[in-house]
């Protein structure tokens, strides 16, 4: 007992103080459009936050496509998001997006290149390039570190499960009624919210199998050479395969862990067993590069995308008026699914 409150005293009173390191800073540049990202401090302690701004500035008469809420922070908790937009003496365009974020984990950290999107409207300028929707820049890794505050020489010592505790309150025999007509209540209210979903669902279906297609087919064509560049090719498949799950099932995918989403996706009536395994195997693949620094040959590469287009084909529900082959064919991703 001593040990133990010696232990918590340390952790308390004694631990150090968060490390007040120069902000980590990085500025990128192309045609009228200049982008930095900033992560402050670069070293801190495991509970700490980190403040993570981008700076956008653009030129007259360009149109700046901003990132999305939380792309490629999914392995991060967001505690706050600010955003704002003005027009400075120069009319250029600035935008600053500041995230307060949480690291779920102490070692090394990297937040991966956030992807804006910008249409040069200039005259006499080439408004996108040939092929695509937009121009596309992309901000530099940010890498820092969070320290753990326990000493490495701590022994962790569990103690064993208390027993049952005794019933206090034995009910009388008239009391059921009141449970029973609670849970009748919250049945009822239970199947009609099951029925609205279903509706939802069916509503949603075809948007969200499109986007989460379009915004596959735009990551495909991007380049996958460098470890950098496969690290945020699997966060960012991980996303997208999240959040087609999230308007297609109703799970919260994106804001679970791993773990916990495959718990909450075992329980799910509208996924089959058949296809449980198969996202399980891909999320776990997802994970190993994105947190324990697996670097995939291109056949595990080619293995990921597989089964991610497999599980979008086979959990796309059947409908006479979306049997159109040109939405089933992937087509350059659009602004909108950009802003989804």
């Amino acid at each position: 007992m001593i040990h133990k409150a010696w232990v918590l005293i340390t952790l308390l009173f004694f631990q150090p103080a968060s490390v007040t390191a120069d902000p980590v800073n990085h500025t990128v540049h192309k045609g009228p459009v200049s982008a930095t990202v900033t992560a402050k401090p670069s070293d801190l302690l495991i509970g700490d936050t980190v403040t993570l701004e981008l700076h956008v500035i653009a030129d007259k008469d360009v149109e700046l496509l901003m990132p999305q809420f939380g792309e490629a922070l999914e392995r991060f908790s967001i505690l706050d998001f600010t955003t704002d937009e003005q027009i400075d003496s120069e009319n250029r365009t600035r935008i600053v997006q500041i995230y307060e974020l949480q690291p779920l984990r102490s070692g090394k950290q990297s937040i991966p290149p956030i992807m804006i999107e910008f249409v040069d409207h200039r005259d006499g300028q080439q408004p996108t390039p040939t092929g695509m929707d937009a121009y596309e820049i992309l901000t530099p890794t940010v890498v820092f570190e969070v320290k753990s505050v326990l000493p490495n020489n701590l022994d962790a010592e569990l103690n064993p499960q208390l027993d049952h505790l005794p019933q206090l309150v034995t009910r009388q025999s008239g009391d059921w009624i009141w449970p029973f007509a609670g849970c009748t209540t919250l049945a009822f209210i239970t199947v009609a919210s099951c029925l609205w979903l279903r509706t939802r669902r069916r509503a949603q279906q075809r948007s969200s199998y499109e986007i989460a297609l379009d915004r596959m087919q735009g990551l495909l064509d991007r380049p996958r050479n460098s470890p950098e560049q496969i690290d945020t090719f699997f966060v960012e498949l991980s996303a997208i395969i999240r959040q087609y799950l999230e308007t297609r099932f109703d799970l919260r995918a994106p804001e679970l862990t791993t773990e916990e989403f495959l718990i909450a996706m075992s329980r799910s009536p509208d996924l089959d067993s058949e296809h449980q395994p198969l996202l399980r195997d891909f999320l776990r693949r997802a994970d190993l590069v994105k947190f324990a620094n697996f670097v995939p040959n291109s056949t595990d590469i080619d293995n990921s995308v597989s089964s991610a287009r497999r599980f979008l084909d086979d959990t796309r529900e059947s409908q006479p008026q979306e049997a159109s082959p040109s939405s089933q064919s992937g087509t350059t991703r659009s602004k909108e699914a950009a802003h989804v």
